[in-house]
């Protein structure tokens, strides 16, 4: 349920950092080059990494993904709020799937 939840999010929020390239080219002035790197190569990595979210060290990689798009709120302000949003429902995501899988695994224990 974890691995769901987390992938899910890192996918929407692939689109919504794939937006953002244009918004740091157009608003913000950032370089086409960088704006590039860093818009879309965040998105490459939230796609990337929810499909490696079998593995425990893409957890690592998808929270430094949250606090990367939160960083992007220093060239372009609203992505404090998206970001913030994003790390809040990633963050629920990680818990709450790690918690729903404890209880199925003890649920599975006491029927066994």
């Amino acid at each position: 349920m974890q691995r769901r939840l987390c992938a899910a999010i890192l996918l929407l929020e692939a689109i919504m950092l794939g937006l953002t390239t244009p918004v740091l080219i157009s608003v913000s002035q950032v370089e086409p080059a960088v704006a590039l790197w860093i818009g879309l190569g965040l998105c490459v990595a939230c796609i990337v990494i929810a499909g490696l979210l079998r593995f425990k060290l893409a957890y690592l990689v998808g929270w430094a993904i949250q606090f990367a798009a939160l960083a992007m709120g220093f060239k372009v302000g609203v992505m404090f709020v998206l970001g913030a949003i994003f790390l809040a429902l990633w963050a629920t995501a990680y818990f709450l799937g790690a918690k729903i899988e404890r209880e199925v695994a003890e649920r599975e224990q006491l029927s066994v």
